[in-house]
């Protein structure tokens, strides 16, 4: 049982690393192709009301798939009730959007928000029709198919957005883009996966989803609520064109960081969850999951932050220069992220989504409060303030681990101290081989091929055990 879990385990990453960076790398090239199309005025009038929307789909989903996936005798009441429940929220969301567009334009003072709004939240009336298909498929983690239903989705939206922006439709290919794209997925998941609720509304099943979902959904709430404070406040006393360049920044230093823990979580939640009262157990393959996860992102963290200059300006050129020093600081913010993430993870495979809000109410209002005296100094101290919640959000995040299975905030950064040093030493060799060098294009290549050489050259002779197990997952047979 253990070995089919772990062949299980290793084919549910290898799809969905798959899809993930494929899905990076589309999306990587996308935006470079849409920035050249685009002004930041454009980023930054979609980027206006990201808040309304992320949380939208957060009450829509309520924390509920999490609970399915983790519910060991899950019923078809069970099934059918998140999806009852999915569609009147979204619903009651696309309302609520559509008659307080007009509201939200005012504040923002961007009038164009009214049809945006009304349009982007088309996608809360079909959202919900693949909840329950997604929740099937993590439960049998089968991963092979989500990564062929992104992939056809992400590569017709790309191609029309591209279009519309070719010919002049500016912020519109973007909104245009993402509506065709969830439209799509809905499409190919219920082709694949035909399911349809068969029972009723189930009171006894929505009292265990909701009560072990609503402290997630508040949880998620607050963490989207606070990491979308910056585009409120930066659209609200800033111009769109300021908040463009830093949505752009935030965006790339965001992207390898979450699209790796994305990956880690997605398919590690349902394995994990299978151990939840093994302790022993969970603490081991935790500790691995924590080490091989930094040993990723850290390099492609430090990587990118020291390219960050001959990137911008060789890929999406000059006009967005001033997103280049927020790019290299938010990147040492957004490396410590898996391992926030996946703190929070455990506790959810714990089933103590109390401890979790606990900690994201305790997080919120320290990051507001260094959000409050670092935004009004402008956006590089702001971004600077981001390290110091990310550092202090680690703290807190460990603590109700070390509590659970003693795997603590000091246990945890000395499993990942090889990879933080050597990580250091990628970014200063990229640094001092680009000293040497003028031309962008060579820095991209030099830099980058003598700062990996440093990191792997590095780990292979301190024998990290990291290597074999992303050597192990690079095999196709188990």
């Amino acid at each position: 049982m253990a070995e089919t879990l772990k062949q299980q385990t290793k084919k549910g990453l290898y799809w969905t690393f798959f899809n993930q960076f494929a899905n990076y790398g589309m999306n990587f090239c996308i935006g470079i192709v849409m920035a050249r199309l685009l002004s930041p005025s454009d980023y930054g009038i979609t980027a206006l009301p990201a808040v309304f929307t992320a949380i939208a789909w957060i009450l829509q989903n309520g924390g509920i798939s999490d609970a399915l996936v983790r519910k060991m005798d899950l019923r078809e009441e069970d099934l059918s009730t998140s999806f009852y429940y999915s569609i009147i929220v979204g619903i009651i969301i696309y309302l609520t959007l559509f008659f307080t567009a007009p509201w939200i334009a005012k504040f923002y003072n961007t009038p164009v928000l009214v049809p945006l709004l009304k349009v982007t939240a088309l996608s809360f009336l079909w959202g919900p029709l693949n909840s329950t298909q997604n929740v099937i498929l993590k439960r049998r983690m089968d991963f092979k198919t989500p990564t062929k239903i992104s992939l056809i989705t992400r590569v017709i939206s790309a191609c029309a957005g591209i279009t519309l922006a070719y010919m002049g439709y500016g912020l519109w290919a973007l909104v245009i883009s993402g509506i065709l794209s969830s439209l799509l997925t809905v499409i190919l998941n219920w082709f694949t996966v035909r399911w349809l609720p068969h029972t009723g509304w189930s009171k006894v099943s929505f009292k265990y989803l909701w009560n072990y979902g609503n402290k997630i959904m508040l949880s998620w709430s607050l963490d989207t609520l606070y990491q979308n404070i910056t585009p409120i406040f930066v659209g609200k006393y800033y111009s769109p064109t300021d908040l463009g360049v830093y949505n752009r920044a935030q965006g790339y230093a965001a992207m390898p960081s979450q699209q790796v823990t994305a990956v880690i979580q997605t398919v590690t939640f349902p394995a994990l969850s299978k151990m939840q009262h093994d302790n022993e157990a969970l603490a081991h393959n935790y500790r691995r999951m924590i080490r091989t996860t930094a040993f990723i992102v850290f390099p492609l963290m430090m990587l990118l932050s020291a390219l960050a200059r001959p990137l911008v300006l060789t890929l999406i050129t000059a006009k967005w220069e001033p997103c280049i020093i927020l790019l290299q600081i938010i990147c040492f913010a957004m490396m410590w992220y898996p391992l926030q993430a996946l703190n929070l993870n455990l506790l959810s495979v714990k089933g103590r989504s109390d401890l979790l809000l606990r900690v994201e109410i305790v997080k919120k209002i320290i990051g507001i409060s260094i959000l409050a005296i670092t935004l009004p100094q402008g956006l590089i101290i702001f971004c600077y303030g981001t390290i110091v919640s990310a550092m202090i959000s680690l703290i807190i995040n460990t603590y109700y681990t070390g509590k659970l299975i003693q795997i603590g905030y000091w246990r945890q950064m000395k499993d990942v101290f090889p990879s933080m040093v050597l990580s250091f030493l990628l970014f200063g060799t990229v640094h001092l081989t680009n000293y040497f060098i003028s031309n962008p294009y060579l820095q991209i290549l030099c830099g980058g091929i003598a700062g990996v050489i440093v990191y792997l050259g590095g780990a292979f002779l301190c024998k990290l055990p990291e290597l074999n197990d992303v050597k192990y997952m690079l095999k196709r047979k188990a």
